[in-house]
């Protein structure tokens, strides 16, 4: 049997969260968007429910700490194949083990699974907030463009609202579809009516300002940089090529 639920971290709890209400056994979490991996099985879609999500969350929070819920949210981002099969394993090994913290239980293969999916979305959630550049459109929005190789824009929220608090902004994912947009109050998940925006001539929205700023930064770039120091190796160590496409000075 295959539990299908609407691909949202809440509605991944809630289906856990139904598995020990109704007692099922020898079930499966499937995303909706995977239906088509589980079509000869028999199928039972989950209404995500807030309340039943918040209670398994609370019940992690009091015996791994909230620390817990972060790896779970990391792996969740990871958008690999097994997420739900970890995520679910992790949650009903530590129902099972109540005085125990079982995370540190290396010798789990789903808590090894998690740790180092932790580490690689955390690396990559780290480098977002680092690169991220935002351009001044005319209508006074700083707008920038990612394309993560895993789900990070809901885990770089906190960051970019406490360190741009007094500006509009939007972070557009190209490769998801869908950004956040702060409007000075509170942020918000948005997707674009013109999707093909995101990949016209910049030039043409963008404010004089951020225009002249960029010539100006590319020219400082340019005095600044000491060819006969240059040290490509070095260099793509700290900044990996395929982020370059975010440095205004890389364009």
């Amino acid at each position: 049997m295959s539990l299908l639920y609407d691909n949202s971290f809440e509605g991944l709890l809630t289906a856990v969260f139904e598995i020990y209400e109704y007692k099922f056994t020898d079930v499966k979490i499937v995303s909706k968007h995977s239906v088509q991996n589980v079509l000869f099985g028999e199928n039972s879609m989950v209404i995500t429910n807030t309340e039943k999500a918040d209670r398994v969350m609370l019940r992690l929070e009091k015996q791994l700490g909230a620390s817990a819920i972060k790896q779970l949210l990391y792996v969740f981002a990871s958008e690999n194949e097994d997420r739900e099969t970890i995520i679910s394993q992790i949650i009903f090994y530590a129902i099972a083990n109540p005085s125990d913290n079982i995370l540190n239980d290396y010798s789990n293969p789903f808590v090894l699974q998690l740790s180092k999916w932790v580490k690689s979305v955390g690396r990559e959630k780290h480098r977002m907030e680092a690169f991220v550049r935002f351009e001044l459109l005319k209508d006074a929005i700083y707008f920038a463009t990612i394309r993560p190789d895993y789900d990070v824009l809901p885990l770089i929220i906190k960051h970019f609202k406490e360190r741009y608090q007094d500006q509009k902004w939007l972070i557009y994912d190209e490769k998801r579809q869908y950004g956040i947009f702060y409007d000075l109050n509170e942020v918000t998940v948005v997707t674009l009516p013109d999707k093909k925006m995101v990949s016209k001539n910049k030039e043409v929205i963008w404010h004089e300002e951020e225009i002249n700023y960029q010539n100006l930064w590319k020219e400082y770039f340019d005095h600044t940089n000491i060819k006969e120091r240059k040290n490509t190796k070095l260099h793509l160590q700290h900044v990996p090529k395929r982020y370059w496409r975010y440095l205004t000075e890389k364009r």
